[in-house]
């Protein structure tokens, strides 16, 4: 890890925040029980009955590792919106797309780098690449983590199809790669996915490469992503249309789902026009769960 490691810091918290790092799968379970009813508006009663907690500590952990209140998080889950921010992110997406398209640098999500695979590599499938995983607690699920030593490879939730299917997913992506199991190796990451998820801002000199591999399109749409600023959100046409591929909105919905690296290439902030959520890779609920908890930081 060693050029992962130069550039990220894990970030321990303070001894009191050892035993409130143990509430996240209560979080989690709460949040996604929210997101899964959401027509029904749950009172922040029911969230904390949902994770076993008191309300006053639920509230807290939510801040904590979430960056969010419960009740803010339950009033931005709706349909109604999800179109309203869709219609308010237009005119913002428009000036990132044009200004982070056009020269190389990104309005938003600086803190992440990108190096593609060359071909040579590519045509190896990861031969001679020593890859480190680790499933990591997060506040909407677990999460596997995988990363080489130019960088993060892999990060999908792992609450729908399993860990065992996701380390699988990846593995097939780096056929010839030597994959271990290394919590220490992964941790800078997990503090970085941590302190995204929270919506902490990362301290100076702290950012995270992404070794990314893909086709050309695929790879012009994941940097096209990272132009969406947490609290917008875009549509496949909109996307399409920054890209200079006007009909090309069903070949970027796609690109999408191949994402690798969720949440820090943010897929889940692209929708329908219509503002329907317009599927998820790793399922429609940790997607609605994401977004309502970003629309209430924001």
């Amino acid at each position: 890890m060693d050029r992962m490691t130069s550039t990220v810091t894990s970030t321990p918290g303070p001894g009191a925040r050892t035993a409130e790092r143990d509430d996240l799968p209560a979080v989690a379970r709460a949040l996604r029980y929210a997101a899964v009813h959401a027509v029904a508006q749950p009172a922040v009663a029911d969230l904390a009955r949902a994770a076993g907690l008191s309300e006053t500590r639920f509230s807290r952990a939510c801040r904590e590792h979430a960056g969010i209140t419960p009740k803010g998080y339950v009033q931005a889950l709706t349909i109604a919106a999800a179109r309203e921010r869709l219609a308010r992110s237009r005119p913002v997406l428009e000036t990132s797309f044009r200004t982070g398209l056009s020269g190389g640098s990104r309005l938003h999500d600086l803190f992440v780098g990108i190096e593609r695979m060359t071909p040579g590599e590519y045509a190896r499938g990861g031969a001679g690449l020593a890859i480190a995983w680790d499933e990591v607690a997060t506040p909407f699920g677990p999460a596997l983590v995988c990363a080489a030593p130019r960088g993060v490879c892999a990060l999908a939730f792992t609450e729908g199809r399993g860990l065992d299917a996701e380390l699988a997913h990846t593995r097939a992506r780096w056929p010839r790669a030597a994959f271990a199991r290394d919590e220490r190796a992964i941790a800078p990451a997990a503090g970085v996915l941590r302190d995204r998820l929270a919506g902490r801002a990362l301290e100076s000199g702290r950012s995270i490469t992404l070794l990314l591999k893909g086709t050309d399109f695929e790879l012009r749409v994941w940097e096209a992503l990272l132009a969406i600023p947490e609290g917008s959100i875009a549509s496949y046409g909109g996307l399409a249309r920054a890209l200079d591929v006007p009909r090309a909105a069903r070949a970027v919905g796609r690109a999408i789902g191949a994402n690798p690296v969720g949440v820090l290439i943010p897929c889940h902030r692209v929708l329908r026009e219509t503002g329907a959520l317009g599927g998820y890779r790793w399922g429609e609920t940790t997607k609605r769960a994401l977004l309502a908890a970003e629309a209430s930081r924001a």
